[in-house]
C-alpha cells in the first residue's frame, strides 16, 4: 500500500506545487475580497394587500415570485461567502503544508548526506582496520 503512494507521490511536480502555492493563495486572497465586499441583495417587501382586480392578482403573484427568487439569491449568495471563505482558508493550509513539505525535504537531504558520510567514513574505518598495522 505504501509502494503506491510513494509511485503517486513521485508523480506529482513538486517544483511546480512550490512554485505556484504562493499564486494560489494569493488568487483566493482576493476571492474573498471581492466576494467579501459584495453585499447582499436586500429583500424589500410591499405590504399592500391581495388586490380584487385580475390584473391586481398578477402584479401581486408576479411580486411574490420576486420575493421568493430573491429570498433564494440571499442564500445563494450566503453560500458563495461560505464558499469562498473555505478556499481561503484551504490555500492559506495548502501554503503552509506545502513549506513544511519543503522544509522536510531539505532536512531528508541533508540527513542522507550526513549518513552517506558516516558510511563512507564507516567503510575506509573498516578497510584500514583489517589491512592491519
Amino acid at each position: 500500500m505504501a509502494v503506491g503512494w510513494l509511485a503517486v507521490l513521485q508523480l506529482v511536480p513538486w517544483t511546480d506545487v512550490i512554485k505556484n502555492a504562493p499564486k494560489v493563495a494569493d488568487g483566493a486572497k482576493k476571492l474573498w475580497q471581492t466576494v467579501g465586499n459584495k453585499t447582499p441583495p436586500s429583500a424589500e417587501t410591499t405590504g399592500t394587500g391581495v388586490p380584487p382586480s385580475p390584473e391586481g392578482q398578477a402584479i401581486a403573484a408576479l411580486q411574490a415570485r420576486v420575493l421568493t427568487l430573491e429570498n433564494a439569491t440571499q442564500d445563494l449568495h450566503e453560500q458563495m461567502l461560505a464558499s469562498s471563505e473555505l478556499i481561503k482558508s484551504l490555500a492559506e493550509q495548502n501554503t503552509q503544508l506545502i513549506r513544511r513539505a519543503e522544509v522536510n525535504r531539505l532536512r531528508l537531504l541533508a540527513l542522507a548526506s550526513v549518513t552517506a558520510v558516516v558510511a563512507v567514513a564507516a567503510v575506509i574505518g573498516l578497510t584500514l582496520s583489517l589491512a592491519g598495522p
